[in-house]
């Protein structure tokens, strides 16, 4: 008998690959845990997460052709997320503009003068804050923020690199 989508049960963990693991259900059956499934933060090895002859619950995703798709981080109770009051700036359905939500600097400098001056490769290695508990508006602002400046960054050093002088007949 296929267990039914959207059950959770509880499982062992017989083996554990570098896709995922596979999980001995009570009804005899096994079914995978997809890596992405495991945990609700960036899973680089499963092995981090699971250990062979685990107990977990897991949550049935889908069942096809004998195939059982399982999820440990559906199965867990929700975490609480904070309340948003209302739009933040830039997401209001507006096109977006400057990083901060306000308007763009004239001249389409995005940075202070003295930033400016750094090499491209070394303007964003500082390290991101950990993103555990943000949420999802949060992580991705975070990244618009970082791949804006990352994009400007090479947008200036290529425009130095076209040549810009008059044209060749």
């Amino acid at each position: 008998m296929e267990p039914q989508v959207g059950s959770i049960l509880e499982g062992k963990v017989t083996s554990i690959t570098k896709f995922g693991a596979f999980v001995a259900l009570d009804s005899g059956q096994s079914g995978l845990v997809h890596i992405s499934e495991i945990a609700n933060s960036f899973v680089n090895d499963v092995h981090d997460f699971l250990q062979e002859g685990q107990t977990v619950k897991v949550l049935v995703l889908s069942t096809e052709n004998g195939k059982i798709n399982l999820s440990i981080k559906k199965a867990l109770p929700p975490q609480e997320r904070p309340v948003s009051r209302g739009p933040r700036p830039g997401t209001n359905g507006s096109p977006r503009s400057g990083m901060n939500g306000g308007p763009r600097p004239a001249g389409g400098a995005s940075r202070p003068a003295q930033q400016q001056s750094r090499p491209a490769f070394a303007a964003r290695q500082q390290p991101l804050p950990p993103s555990g508990d943000q949420s999802f508006e949060d992580k991705l602002k975070q990244f618009l923020t970082s791949s804006e400046g990352k994009m400007a960054d090479l947008n200036r050093s290529i425009d130095g690199k076209r040549g810009g002088g008059r044209r060749r007949k």
